[in-house]
């Protein structure tokens, strides 16, 4: 008789392979069809709200494995939240304006002087959408659960109105103002930018140190004694209208070959070694203390212009000479400073970075060739000390790679001094899983000056500002609300299709346009600001939404640019943080720790991962890094990934197919379950607390452990290998049997559950072959419950399997030796001194079977080997092997079956 037919071996459809580049599109579309989002939401109507706020991608190109990170993980977090009782809306945005879709469409051969701006802003919007379209259709890919039907995107009319709307009450407040100030200015964008917009790279720059001869000394200094100055920006010295000195510092004149020079005398030492002069030859001829040279006046080398001695307390014995060269056109302390003196702001640069007619001779001249003719004007005045170059870390324009300049221009400014404390508060009350990211925010928003808003473009949301015939600013309640609704109508091109009479209220009047003539501001906002609104323009102007937001996630460059713009414009506006907690990621890096670059070939795109792969590939390794730091990411490491998941998925496959002739109906009470069951069910318990805790805690990486940690040694290398001789062999209907089942369906289901945040696709497979399961979706049920850990059990048995770890070390010694081949061949005895021990083993019931041996005994004296914790004896087993089970037995009958399978065989 073929007795394999008796045996109760694994039943089910569930295939071995995922086969997920083909199978996930399949699930999305029977998520699409049964709307499970909306399901999903309803499920927890009724039930708190928890809102993650989504920042926006910006719009242009494809999505890369730094969007997967983020977005994936936002997932794992609703999904979670979704099924512990929470309703979860989540809207995922765009970010549409700006400078990158402007240069798309040059590159794509637009010629901007062809046609109007509204033209060309009707280009712009055009192309957003279709980018919008394209990352959308990647996001859903991987499997995100979202809004994907209604978006917000920053372009759309009713976000504009709105962002134009907070613009009006933070200038009814008097936190909007128009400056001159030096700001960061980008001469190949031809724009003002703001801080988030500025990366620094390394560059090569001139370091100079110039005299100016003192022209009117007071009485202090005689005329004709030169102030050393030192800079590395020679191009700023058209500019020069100042000399800040320090006034707690001590001043030196110092004889050099017969001229005398002024700097400060703890650095004169340095200065010698600088410049080339000989110490031993440099001889101090007088001292004085920084208050004394106040308001002295010094000849500029090259422009018939007076400089003025100054006190600043900027000024330091870090590097240089104690003497700066002061230009409050082109430096923020510069200008502070000079507002003190009512300092001139000279700024001869135009848009472009060329010099106008305004430098003099230099007029015409891009501002960095103009460093050495500047330097070769000195050196034949005689003033260049010292000519050098260095190396330094510079601000570089983040879109184009080009060096900035600081630049007084005309600008809009948005006051952080008037609200930097209320800031500073809200910051104190948000919710931050560690500790640094909140000393970022706080210390940045602490140091950042006015912010600058204008930007001059034309792809963006303009400044709803007007000017009357004499100049007047127009910036009222009245004026800013007509814009808005003109927006919320017809969007923000009605602003560049209409002239300014047609954009201010009917029979508007204004003091300053006795002729009723009016023009418009030609800037647009800076695109922090419109993705910095998105809380008054998403979550106070969706209905499904709330303010404040639960949870801001995003990149950890957002710390100075979303989450700080966010925060600004909500506590200006609002009074208080529009996020109740900060969450934040690091970036991808490739397998070396590079950051991926197309000249490096470096690159990983989720879509060619998902096409190979599947996403719940992307989705595992989401949950194997520590996303908190920098991650990697390559082609081996995924492959590592895909290994976990193939565990994950043939223990699923194990479960199911031992569950098949299971209904839960007939589950074995708790009580009666069998203690190694009681035991591997109090471990998922302990595993189910784990999760959730690590799920709450945003803790991915430590629950990606736990998981491996509970399959490999808990699952696959104890409890389902044991489990085979019970399940396989003993009658269908078995008590001993039924109790494991009991287990088993318990942890297939839990185990779904939980994963389904993580690798939802597959998830969703496994609940549609899981038995008598009343949900038609994974997605659609509640995490496992918390149960309390029985910890005298699970000690008892974490005891056990330690003194089992020296049994199998016997058994592959034994099987090395040629004693044994497969361990049902074995006959184990067992000696161990501690008497707890032995009370442990003698209250096991089929010791044989947890050993996965034929036969097993506990003995009273030494025997065998002694190991870490017992001593063993390996010994061939005694009888013959059973024909069913394998196991050896003395009492084989003629159909060469033990006892128990000749039984079952009997049934």
């Amino acid at each position: 008789m073929d007795y394999k037919e008796t045996l109760l071996m694994p039943k089910t459809d569930f295939p071995m392979r995922g086969g997920l580049p083909n199978k996930e599109p399949q699930i999305q579309a029977q998520w699409e069809k049964q709307d499970l989002y909306h399901r999903i939401l309803d499920k927890n109507a009724g039930k708190p709200d928890y809102i993650l706020h989504d920042g926006p991608p910006y719009a242009n190109g494809q999505i890369h494995m730094g969007h997967a990170l983020n977005k994936i993980i936002k997932d794992f977090i609703t999904r979670y939240k979704a099924m512990t009782g929470y309703r979860t809306p989540y809207v995922p945005g765009w970010d549409t304006h700006g400078l990158p879709i402007e240069q798309a469409l040059t590159k794509k051969g637009v010629n901007r002087k062809e046609m109007s701006v509204a033209e060309f802003r009707e280009l712009c919007k055009q192309f957003a959408l279709e980018q919008v379209e394209l990352q959308k259709t990647d996001f859903k890919r991987l499997g995100l659960n979202a809004d994907w039907n209604k978006p917000y995107v920053t372009l759309q009319e009713v976000f504009e109105a709105e962002q134009i709307r907070l613009f009006g009450d933070m200038a009814k407040k008097g936190y909007i103002y128009k400056g001159k100030k030096p700001v960061y200015w980008s001469p190949s964008s031809e724009s003002s930018l703001a801080e988030a917009e500025i990366e620094y790279q390394d560059k090569v720059s001139p370091s100079i140190y110039v005299a100016f001869d003192t022209k009117d000394g007071k009485g202090i200094v005689e005329p004709g004694v030169k102030f050393v100055i030192w800079t590395t920006t020679p191009w700023t010295l058209p500019a020069n209208v100042a000399i800040a000195v320090n006034s707690e510092l001590t001043y030196v004149q110092v004889n050099v070959e017969g001229k005398s020079y002024i700097v400060a005398q703890a650095l004169l030492d340095s200065v010698c070694e600088a410049v080339g002069w000989d110490k031993e030859a440099v001889t101090i001829e007088k001292e004085f203390k920084g208050t004394e040279l106040e308001r002295l006046t010094v000849q500029h080398p090259f422009i018939d212009r007076e400089s003025l001695l100054i006190l600043g307390d900027h000024v330091t014995t870090d590097a240089g000479t104690g003497c700066v060269h002061t230009a409050p056109g082109h430096g923020e302390d510069d200008f502070i400073v000079g507002q003190k003196y009512d300092l001139p702001v000279i700024s001869p640069v135009d848009d472009k970075g060329v010099f106008t007619e305004e430098a003099g001779e230099f007029a015409g001249v891009y501002y960095d060739k103009a460093n050495k003719l500047i330097t070769d004007k000195l050196t034949e005045i005689g003033a260049l000390l010292k000519l050098e170059f260095f190396t330094h870390s510079y601000p570089h324009d983040w879109r184009t790679k080009k060096p900035v300049i600081f630049r007084a221009t005309p600008q809009w400014f948005a006051s952080i001094n008037k609200v930097r404390q209320d800031i500073l508060n809200a910051i104190e009350e948000t919710e931050f899983k560690v500790d640094w990211g909140k000393t970022r925010i706080y210390n940045m928003i602490r140091d950042r000056g006015d912010w600058v808003i204008s930007r001059q473009r034309a792809w963006g949301v303009p400044l709803p500002v007007f000017y009357a015939e004499n100049g007047d600013i127009i910036m009222e309640e009245e004026t800013i609300e007509h814009v808005a609704a003109l927006v919320e109508r017809f969007g923000s091109n009605v602003w560049y299709e209409r002239e300014a009479k047609d954009l201010l209220p009917e029979g508007y009047t204004h003091p300053g346009s006795p002729n009723g003539e009016f023009t418009k501001e030609n800037d647009i906002m800076d695109v922090w600001f419109d993705s910095g609104s998105s809380h008054r323009g998403v979550l106070e102007a969706r209905p499904e939404l709330s303010f404040p937001a639960d949870l801001y996630f995003e990149g950890s460059d957002q710390y100075r640019g979303w989450f700080n713009s966010s925060i600004t414009t909500a506590v200006a506006t609002r009074g208080q943080s529009p996020y109740k907690k900060l969450l934040s990621h690091g970036f991808v890096m490739d397998g070396q720790g590079r950051k991926m670059s197309k000249s490096l070939g470096n690159t990983i795109l989720p879509e060619k991962v998902v096409k190979q792969m599947g996403a719940d590939i992307i989705r595992l390794w989401v949950m194997s890094v520590d996303y908190l730091a920098d991650v990697r990411i390559s082609d081996d490491i995924l492959k590592q990934v895909s290994e976990v998941y193939r565990k994950i998925r043939n223990t699923f496959r194990f479960l199911l197919g031992n569950v098949n002739d299971f209904n839960p109906a007939d589950a074995v009470a708790y009580e009666d379950l069998a203690e190694v069951d009681r035991y591997m069910l109090n471990r998922l318990y302990d595993f189910v607390a784990k999760a959730r805790d690590h799920y709450e805690n945003n803790d991915y990486l430590f629950m990606y452990q736990e998981l491996q940690n509970f399959i490999n040694v808990e699952l696959s290398n104890f409890y389902l290998d044991y489990g085979k001789d019970i399940l396989y062999i003993e009658a269908k209907d078995a008590d001993i049997r039924r109790s494991m089942q009991t287990v088993l369906y318990e942890i297939l289901v839990s185990l779904t559950k939980l994963l389904a945040p993580v690798i939802p696709h597959t998830a969703e497979e496994i609940w549609s072959h899981t038995p008598h399961v009343t949900e038609d979706s994974v997605h659609l049920t509640d995490m496992p419950e918390v149960h309390e850990v029985d910890s005298n059990l699970v000690a008892k048995w974490d005891r056990f399997l330690t003194l089992r770890d020296d049994v199998l070390k016997a058994l592959e010694e034994a099987r090395k030796e040629k004693i044994i081949g497969k361990s049902l061949e074995a006959k184990v005895t067992l000696y161990v001194e501690n008497a707890d021990d032995k009370a442990i083993l003698d209250s096991m019931d089929h010791l044989h079977q947890l050993f996965i041996t034929s036969q097993a005994e506990v003995v009273d004296e030494k025997v065998g080997n002694d190991y870490a914790e017992a001593s063993v004896l390996v010994e061939k087993a005694d009888g013959e092997k059973c024909e069913r089970c394998w196991n050896y037995s003395t009492e084989l009958n003629d159909d060469h079956l033990c006892p128990r399978c000749a039984a079952v065989v009997a049934e």
